[in-house]
């Protein structure tokens, strides 16, 4: 079974976007949330989610069965989605 990915991503973030280029290339379902475009106590609350992952809240942050990437490394990824 393939491991849950969620994606904690900018709109206008290049690396985000390659990050999920790659996902899609690689065929693996994710969900993913643009962090900029959610608004007020939404935005509040993700930003709190992403902080207790990712203390520098630097993106794209995404998390591969339960392990915690940060910033856009095929190697990385390719390894957490392994398991």
């Amino acid at each position: 079974m393939a491991p849950e990915v969620k994606v904690y991503a900018l709109s206008t973030c290049i690396h985000c976007k390659n990050a999920k280029a790659y996902l899609d290339e690689c065929g693996v379902h994710y969900d993913c949330v643009h962090v900029d475009l959610l608004t007020g106590d939404e935005r509040k609350a993700m930003i709190e989610e992403v902080k207790k992952l990712n203390p520098s809240v630097s993106f794209p942050t995404l998390v591969i069965g339960g392990r915690v990437l940060v910033g856009f490394d095929k190697d990385k990824v390719n390894e957490a989605l392994k398991g």
